[in-house]
């Protein structure tokens, strides 16, 4: 499972905040998204335990992003939206550490494990700019 529902809403959520020249809170962003205030505050705390947020308080206050839009990559989000790097199978990253202990044996561990690689690769070169403009 590579995307859920927690990275489709991060991505929504810091889309409107980077179209926005202030912050904007929970409140506004889940009705203006359709998703449960509460699902999307914590998946705003990860994002701001991530520094890819910073939350203002007060009257005006809400979520602004840390950065310019162009520097944070759509692998950051999501690693911070699903709380681990995201990966397509479920596979280990090494041989060695085969959760079915039979890594070695395994004939299609390189071709995922590359697949895993391009896909963490694209993830890594596409901004928020790219997907926002």
């Amino acid at each position: 499972m590579l995307l859920t529902k927690k990275s489709e809403y991060a991505l929504l959520s810091l889309i409107s905040i980077a179209r926005s020249d202030e912050p904007i809170n929970v409140d506004v962003l889940s009705k203006e998204l359709n998703i449960s205030k509460s699902f999307l505050a914590k998946i705003m705390q990860n994002l701001a335990k991530h520094e890819i947020v910073v939350s203002h308080r007060g009257v005006n206050g809400g979520f602004a992003l840390k950065k310019s839009y162009d520097q944070i990559t759509i692998l950051e989000i999501t690693t911070a939206a699903e709380e681990k790097v995201p990966s397509v199978f479920e596979c280990s990253p090494s041989v060695n550490s085969c959760p079915s202990q039979v890594g070695m044996l395994c004939t299609i561990w390189p071709l995922l494990n590359n697949l895993q690689a391009k896909i963490d690769g694209f993830l890594g070169d596409l901004t928020l700019k790219d997907i926002a403009s």
